[in-house]
């Protein structure tokens, strides 16, 4: 075998160790210090600091809901409950589908939602109201106190509150923050959060006034709030904080620390900041102001951010097809293997095929390798544009141990897989070649 423990040159491809009928991984570490390990349940783990972080949101929680049921009455929360919920499924399965390359575990994204549902809705409510009394006792003038809080401070607020879900991944789940779509993905989750505990408030209000002016149906302004935000906008908060993870989804790849620390994080921050402040403000122009700003900005940006995402999904497969054959070379994974995990319609088949024949935790461990593979694929990339960690050898190395306890299972169904969608070329099933020679006379 080579030599584990020699670093890649930043300016060139990094070398494949040799596989070996049964490979030595002396340079894992102990499962302890593990960076990479299978997808488990989140409230498996007895860790202290996500205890400690449970009991912050559900104090968060606790909080809010009472602060909400405050304002709106119980009747009027259940009403904004039972509408606001219903984008959620629709906006999470969204941002999970676009995460099925390398999927991020699901507490992590479990834990953004809750963050932004408790813990920057909290925020938000206690800094914007505060912020708009001052205002009003400041200026004397309540009118305007409102529109300077809803066009200036709640963006501000709001925004920086929500980012703070995204730079706590950042700093300490970073082994599950590679790139854009991570980014996107996290940051698009806690804005559904917050999204959802603001919906209950804002249909919750607008409930309890048609019950004090007796309007119900259509034109009641319950059906009116219902249709601006659940119909019309339910991606307006998404959109806006999807810039900054995108912002924190660049700097995981920045090879500078001042630009991944800092820069670009701070930018997409701005820029959240920015478009909220101009959709909020559009309110101010009257119903003209609002529908004009949501088709001639809001749309395309919306549309234009649907296809960076989707691009850099695809764009992650290219890099599976990409790393992973030089792996194959090697010996650590059979020939049709990469073809199978840049395809998502092969791996499904393949995780299908195992569940099938050897049931659920077949299943589990090809989905497993499927993440470690693609785990190792962009670890590779990053080496070879320059961004080559310190600990890269053991890193890679513990990913090749992870992929070889499951290469028995995974590695027939990916084969497969790669033969039945196409991806892998076999010859026709019908046809016997074994005795033909193509130099017999």
């Amino acid at each position: 075998m080579s030599d584990w423990s020699s670093q890649p040159h930043p300016a060139a491809r990094p070398a494949v160790p040799a596989c070996d009928e049964r490979p030595l991984f002396d340079a894992v570490p102990e499962r302890a210090r593990w960076r990479y390990k299978p997808r488990r349940d989140f409230w498996r783990s007895g860790a202290v600091r996500a205890g400690a972080l449970i009991t912050l949101l559900a104090l968060s929680g606790l909080m809010i809901l009472a602060l909400v049921r405050e304002q709106t009455g119980t009747q009027g929360f259940m009403v904004g409950l039972g509408l606001a919920v219903l984008p959620v499924p629709l906006l999470a399965t969204a941002f999970r589908w676009l995460d099925r390359v390398e999927p991020n575990p699901w507490r992590n994204l479990v834990f953004a939602f809750a963050w932004g549902a408790c813990a920057a809705a909290l925020i938000a409510i206690i800094a914007n109201t505060f912020a708009t009394r001052w205002i009003a006792t400041a200026t004397a003038d309540p009118t305007q106190a409102d529109a300077i809080g809803a066009a200036v401070v709640a963006p501000v607020v709001e925004e920086t509150a929500k980012a703070a879900a995204v730079l706590l991944l950042f700093l300490f789940r970073r082994q599950d923050f590679t790139g854009l779509v991570d980014g996107v993905v996290i940051a698009g989750f806690t804005a559904t959060g917050f999204a959802f505990t603001e919906n209950i408030l804002y249909l919750g209000n607008a409930f309890g006034e048609d019950q004090e002016i007796g309007t119900s149906g259509f034109a009641s302004v319950t059906a009116a709030t219902f249709f601006v935000r659940i119909v019309m906008s339910p991606f307006a908060h998404p959109l806006f904080t999807v810039l900054t993870g995108i912002g924190f989804g660049l700097a995981a790849t920045a090879r500078h620390r001042r630009v991944r620390g800092v820069v670009l994080p701070l930018l997409g921050l701005l820029l959240a900041m920015g478009m909220h402040a101009l959709w909020n403000g559009s309110t101010i122009l009257g119903p003209l102001g609002f529908y004009a700003v949501y088709v001639a900005f809001m749309v395309p940006a919306f549309g234009l951010l649907t296809w960076l995402a989707v691009w850099t999904r695809q764009r992650e497969l290219r890099t599976v097809a990409a790393e992973l054959p030089a792996y194959a070379a090697a010996g650590w994974l059979a020939p049709a293997e990469p073809l199978a995990l840049s395809s998502m319609k092969a791996r499904t088949m393949a995780r299908d095929l195992a569940g099938r024949t050897h049931g659920p935790a077949a299943a589990r461990a090809v989905s497993e390798y499927e993440v470690f593979a693609t785990s190792l694929a962009f670890l590779r990339n990053r080496a070879a544009r320059g961004a080559v960690e310190p600990d890269f050898a053991a890193r890679e190395q513990e990913l090749l141990h992870h992929l070889w306890q499951r290469r028995d299972v995974a590695g027939p169904a990916l084969t497969y897989a790669a033969r039945a969608t196409g991806r892998a070329w076999q010859p026709p099933p019908h046809l016997d070649y074994s005795g033909f020679n193509p130099y017999r006379g």
